[in-house]
């Protein structure tokens, strides 16, 4: 049996093509679904006497009124509307809430049977964390002089991700369907906070009894989840190809390359890098450059990128690549061990959503001569002098952990109105 399919073979021809859309759906059978509240029940056959909503167990229709709130994936076929969906990032989701007056039809000419204040309203969880199983949202249809005032029924999401991830409204979404002049009308957005006015000859909130009165409403939601990548690589000064590693003489320069990509579903604002060098390396002043869709020929910035302080290299919207090269240079022969030294270097991106490390190498091979079990000339081995100066601690790319933070702000606060939107080449 279909719900939404036998609301829509008793439309009139007016209905929108994205009603004609929903025509596949099926019902959702009435067992132990989570509604309420409890409330006095009626068939088709024998209506209510006042005003309820959503009380008819044998809706030709829609079957059990009680469950009227269902979900699916927005590209997916209508008969995928269910009580539940597995979310995956940057998908969208539709949700579908019906709505009937009970009222029996010869109390309409009195006014007894008619909803006044009729209203829409759904509770969307900002965060569905990582291995929740079923994170509830409500929808509530209601009326101002309706017995109860408002009814419930609710639909859960799961994640089976590695993140948390984020349901947020789109604006606008929200439509509302029937047979009468609001059908296809946009509702406010409200929707999702005090409530979406309802209406079946304007959205003033007047529904008559019956089921010819009677429609639904379905709206949007969106999966984000954020994450970015960080990738460091190095190469001789004069060379074209970047490398993880490379060998380099003493006094040799070679240049850095950071690129940052954010990889998830949300904008990144006020991305900051950091790169911390190890001793033995010294950085070149003025030579630090950001390549990214505002840059595409690459711009000069300061040279904070070593400091404490790092440099911001502004928003990112998903998808967006930024580049920071950075030139330094080896020390001499002098300063050098008398074996072959790593110099290890870091960077780090910090994001509103955690922060990520990542280093490359440069291996130099003093030409000092030693004696044997000697770190360096007169210092033998073992010499508190010998042991290089510690790093910060890192992560390799195979190590990277994020920090999800401040997901439960995204629903008001994710834009997309940003020019960074595609991915730049390298420097």
């Amino acid at each position: 049996m279909s719900s939404i399919t036998s609301l829509i073979r008793r439309a009139p021809k007016r209905f929108s093509a994205v009603v004609a859309m929903i025509a596949a759906a099926i019902i959702v059978p009435a067992v132990a679904l989570a509604w309420g509240p409890d409330r006095p029940t009626f068939t088709i056959e024998n209506p209510a006497g006042y005003v309820t909503f959503n009380s008819i167990t044998n809706n030709p229709a829609h079957g059990d009124e009680r469950n009227f709130v269902q979900v699916k994936e927005s590209t997916a076929n209508n008969s995928t509307y269910a009580d539940s969906v597995a979310l995956a990032a940057g998908k969208e989701y539709t949700i579908f809430m019906y709505y009937h007056n009970n009222a029996a039809s010869n109390l309409n000419a009195g006014g007894t049977g008619i909803a006044q204040g009729a209203y829409a309203k759904a509770q969307i969880p900002a965060v569905v964390a990582k291995g929740s199983a079923s994170t509830k949202a409500v929808g509530y249809i209601g009326a101002s002089n309706a017995n109860p005032l408002q009814v419930w029924d609710d639909i859960s999401f799961s994640n089976a991700t590695a993140g948390d991830i984020a349901l947020r409204y789109v604006d606008g979404s929200a439509k509302i369907y029937n047979q009468g002049a609001t059908n296809g009308a946009t509702l406010s957005d409200n929707i999702i906070t005090t409530g979406a006015t309802l209406g079946y000859d304007a959205l003033n909130g007047t529904i008559p009894g019956c089921n010819e009165f009677s429609g639904y409403i379905t709206f949007t939601v969106k999966a984000d989840q954020p994450n970015f990548d960080l990738q460091k690589q190095v190469r001789l000064a004069g060379t074209t190809e970047w490398k993880e590693s490379v060998e380099a003489q003493p006094g040799a320069t070679v240049e850095y390359q950071l690129q940052y990509k954010n990889t998830g579903t949300t904008q990144q604002n006020n991305v900051v890098l950091k790169d911390t060098l190890p001793a033995n390396i010294a950085y070149v002043a003025g030579s630090t450059y950001l390549k990214n869709v505002s840059n595409p020929s690459a711009k000069q910035i300061n040279d904070d990128l070593t400091t404490a302080t790092g440099i911001n290299i502004g928003n990112y919207a998903p998808d967006s690549v930024a580049y920071v090269k950075f030139s330094a240079k080896v020390n001499s022969n002098k300063d050098l061990f008398c074996s072959t030294t790593t110099l290890h270097n870091v960077a780090r991106v910090e994001t509103n959503n955690g922060s990520k490390s990542d280093a490359a190498d440069v291996v130099v091979k003093s030409d000092k001569t030693c004696a044997p079990n000697e770190c360096l000339p007169g210092i033998p081995t073992g010499d508190v002098r010998c042991t290089p100066p510690p790093e910060l601690p890192h992560t390799g790319i195979g190590e990277n952990t994020v920090a999800f933070l401040g997901l439960g702000a995204l629903i008001a606060s994710i834009g997309y109105y940003i020019a960074s939107r595609r991915a730049a080449t390298n420097l």
